[in-house]
């Protein structure tokens, strides 16, 4: 044992005893990490003392937490131990306990020092670093912006009008007047029947965003089903009928999804939360200057950048931007709205965050018509405070720097899209050959300046 002991007095420096209800707190600062590759993760520690099962590396050497234990309370007594038996007694995990001596013996022979035991003064400042650390981290915490449960709620109700006026499926399509599509739009236009029986007329459309219009929808609304426009057989066998339709084959069908569009618009923009608080006109000036912009947002869930098409179900569905063409839409349009939809989809928009724009962007309240613009921006904030909100708890990562910012952006660009949107179809609706292949309810939002 005289070794032992002048292994302890050559190092004169004061230890501490840790009691054993602080052993596991200071079990971190009395460790060292292992030696880079020096251990394979998947092979069972073994304590260099006992043989039992290792935790990591204490006092400079592998043991398990009870050699580390024994280490540190016989160094903080510079306890003397003699072995009952020979002095070199096998240690194990089930005989430890038995000889002292030979055990504090194997302790130091596989290189556990008292050097690595704290002081009393350096136990002192770790335990002040770790409880300065655990505050700083507790404020951290308390300062994260955090979803309320109002506004939490706010988005489910965002999600859940989203989901009952979007049909991912794209089933109702089919009631439309059929696609028909003309390599060189040369090629004559088939007069085929639509599937949809009901009638849409003018004064149905006025119904849509006239002042009583917004009670006269059921919760949730179910739009209607669009059929043709009410035309005689004359008109619709006539030659000049034929030849004009062959210049623009998509446009019956296009106007159909659109006003199919629209009602799914409305529908949606009811369920926004504040949105009923409004006036009947603000309502109906908020839609008809959104209605669009909010069908070109929703638009970009089927918009894929592989060929930069819109695929809605089959390939009856599937459309390119030279199907748009024969609706009548130049490429003043379609250039900044494939550029508008690919962008868009870049951002990577979670659904939350994708419904909150569209709400947004319907509550804008520098629509013309609105008379209550004040009532219409605190609304509109409070969907914009969401949404930031949103971002910084819920959308982590470097794809959220400046995410909102550019989504804004977004809105800035649909207002430019809008504006030619909505002159291209006023050209269509003032030649009456082509009007008369539009419905009712986009005459009645495209028909006048409103944007």
């Amino acid at each position: 044992m005289s070794q032992l002991q002048s292994s302890w007095d050559a190092h004169p420096r004061s230890v501490v005893y840790l009691p054993d209800a602080e052993m596991e707190t200071m079990a971190a600062s009395t460790s060292l990490p292992d030696p880079a590759g020096e251990f394979d993760r998947n092979v069972p520690r073994i304590c260099g003392v006992c043989g039992d099962r290792a935790t990591g590396f204490h006092f400079n050497a592998m043991t398990c937490e009870g050699c580390k234990g024994f280490f540190r309370r016989s160094m903080k007594r510079k306890a003397m131990f003699t072995c009952p038996f020979n002095g070199d007694c096998k240690i194990t995990k089930d005989n430890r306990r038995h000889c002292q001596a030979c055990r504090l013996k194997r302790c130091v022979d596989i290189g556990m020092m008292k050097e690595f035991i704290l002081t009393d003064e350096e136990v002192q400042r770790k335990r002040e670093m770790i409880l300065k650390r655990k505050e700083e981290e507790a404020l951290k915490e308390s300062l994260k912006p955090k979803l309320s449960e109002e506004q939490q709620k706010v988005i489910d109700t965002l999600l859940e009008a989203h989901r009952k006026t979007y049909d991912p499926t794209y089933s109702d399509f089919s009631k439309f007047r059929p696609p028909v599509r003309s390599k060189n739009g040369s090629r004559t236009a088939t007069h085929s029947s639509s599937v949809m029986s009901q009638d849409f007329s003018l004064e149905d459309s006025n119904d849509v965003f006239g002042s009583d219009a917004f009670g006269a929808f059921p919760e949730p609304m179910e739009p209607q089903m669009f059929s043709n426009l009410d035309l005689s057989e004359e008109n619709d066998e006539s030659p000049s009928m034929n030849i004009e339709l062959s210049q623009l084959p998509m446009l019956p069908h296009l106007a159909d999804l659109v006003s199919y569009s629209i009602q799914k618009v409305i529908g949606f923009a009811k369920m926004i939360p504040g949105f009923r608080d409004l006036t009947a006109e603000d309502q109906i000036a908020l839609l008809k200057s959104s209605a669009i912009e909010v069908i070109m947002l929703r638009s970009n869930q089927s918009f894929t950048m592989e060929d930069m098409s819109w695929t809605c179900g089959s390939n009856d569905f599937k459309y390119k931007v030279s199907d748009v063409t024969q609706a009548g839409h130049s490429m003043d349009l379609l250039e900044p709205l494939v550029k508008f939809q690919v962008s868009l989809k870049k951002l990577n928009l979670h659904e939350e965050e994708h419904v909150l724009l569209m709400a947004i962007c319907i509550l804008s309240p520098d629509r013309p018509g609105v008379q209550d613009t004040s009532l219409v921006e605190s609304i509109q904030d409070r969907l914009s405070d969401i949404l930031q909100t949103y971002i910084r708890c819920r959308h982590p990562g470097p794809s959220s720097r400046l995410l909102y910012a550019k989504m804004i952006q977004k809105l800035a660009d649909l207002r430019s899209l809008n504006e030619e949107y909505s002159k291209q179809y006023r050209c269509l609706s003032l030649q009456p050959e082509h009007s008369m292949q539009l419905t009712p309810l986009v005459l009645e939002v495209f028909g006048n300046e409103i944007s």
